[in-house]
């Protein structure tokens, strides 16, 4: 693989895969655990920690897993690090560890890490695995970090815990509760597609053929799609006609 193919794989989750921005994943710890910019890292580097580890087991197991229990293995491997990471951090980082509470644990069930198991480490070696979870590592850790600044220093005065004395009097507390994270969350997505102009994927680059709801799903690009199929079906049953 070329420089320029691993250096892509490495960016895209900064920008145009961003994993909160642009593919929408990990919304539950990317509004829980924004509220601080000390917890926005902390799970950030966690969630990153274990992406990469999983990536890089997943991809040198991918031709020994069973396609059929391959998510239950996946979920088992993903399972094994957040428990090392959960150990580590309860042993040497205790107040972080209390300060994520449940969320460390849930990592284990995280969109992301789950997502890029099956649509890239499962596909591919493990050097260009190890750089898909550090892209999209790297991309999840920046974008709580970027939120939990904004609902930090304009909802608490304060960034990393340290106070900002002109703020004091003009904080915004909203921002800090939950609905105040979903707003901020809808604006960074609003800028993200802003910036990238239309360059981000889109829905129409996942196709909705193979999907087993495409009959009786009620949208147009569903529709389309089982169409598709059924025609596709119907050219194959006569080709087989024909040659009997």
């Amino acid at each position: 693989m070329s420089k320029n193919s691993k250096l892509s794989i490495l960016l895209k989750g900064l920008l145009l895969e961003n994993p909160v921005f642009v593919l929408v994943l990990g919304t539950c710890p990317t509004l829980a655990t924004t509220t601080s910019v000390i917890g926005a890292l902390s799970m950030g580097l966690a969630a990153t920690a274990v992406l990469i580890a999983s990536n890089a087991a997943i991809s040198l197991l991918r031709k020994v897993i069973p396609d059929k229990v391959r998510i239950p293995c996946y979920i088992v491997i993903i399972a094994g690090f957040v428990t090392l990471v959960q150990m580590l951090m309860h042993a040497y980082l205790p107040e972080l560890y209390e300060l994520l509470g449940i969320y460390l644990a849930l990592i284990t069930v995280n969109c992301i890490i789950l997502g890029r198991a099956e649509m890239f480490a499962s596909k591919n070696r493990i050097g260009e695995s190890v750089l898909d979870g550090i892209g999209m590592g790297l991309g999840f850790t920046l974008a709580l970090v970027l939120m939990a600044t904004i609902r930090e220093v304009f909802g608490s005065g304060s960034f990393a815990g340290i106070e900002i004395p002109f703020l004091q009097n003009y904080k915004v507390e909203f921002l800090v509760k939950s609905p105040g994270g979903f707003l901020v969350f809808g604006i960074l997505i609003a800028v993200v597609n802003a910036i990238t102009k239309g360059k981000v994927i889109k829905k129409k680059d996942f196709g909705c053929e193979g999907c087993p709801s495409a009959g009786v799903c009620h949208s147009k690009e569903c529709g389309a799609a089982d169409e598709n199929l059924t025609t596709k079906v119907g050219n194959t049953e006569n080709a087989v006609k024909e040659e009997k």
